[in-house]
């Protein structure tokens, strides 16, 4: 499971340098398009939207696998051995009984619903669903990395003491 989760690091830091150049590449056609050619381009400013939302939830899985997510560590850092295994273990279900219903379902609703309703954007015309989908696919990264990470706890595989 280890080497699945490497591997699956790895492609994420990938899409995510290719999400975030995708973004510089489109700010800067705008900014050139609008202040040189005094013609700024219709769609950059829509398409910089998606990609940061692409980019904020792909990068909140990431972050969350690699276990530099945004925490208060007051606890856990003044605890030594079981008793702080068992409170990142209850910290990583409290996780996934988060992630589930939120990310994972939720996601899945909106992009249920964006989709059947054929909600398109204004300028790409593209379908709403295919931007919404990086939520529910972000809550199964995460739900992923937990598990990985309870696996570890549960068992004192690469303890975190």
């Amino acid at each position: 499971m280890r080497a699945l989760k490497l591997r699956l690091d790895k492609v994420i830091g990938i899409m995510l340098m290719i999400i975030m150049a995708t973004m510089v590449l489109n700010v800067s056609w705008q900014v050139f398009s609008r202040y040189v050619l005094q013609a700024p381009s219709s769609f950059t400013d829509e398409l910089s939207r998606y990609l940061l939302v692409w980019l904020g939830m792909l990068g909140a899985a990431y972050v969350a696998g690699q276990d530099n997510h945004l925490a208060i560590d007051i606890l856990p850092a003044k605890l030594r051995g079981e008793a702080k295994r068992r409170l990142l273990a209850v910290i990583s279900i409290v996780i996934v009984l988060f992630v589930v219903p939120v990310m994972i379902m939720g996601g899945i609703n909106l992009v249920y619903i964006t989709y059947t309703l054929e909600q398109k954007s204004a300028t790409l015309q593209l379908p709403l669903a295919y931007v919404y989908l990086m939520i529910p696919f972000s809550g199964f990264l995460v739900l992923f990395y937990q598990l990985v990470n309870l696996k570890s706890l549960l068992f004192k595989q690469d303890s975190q003491n």
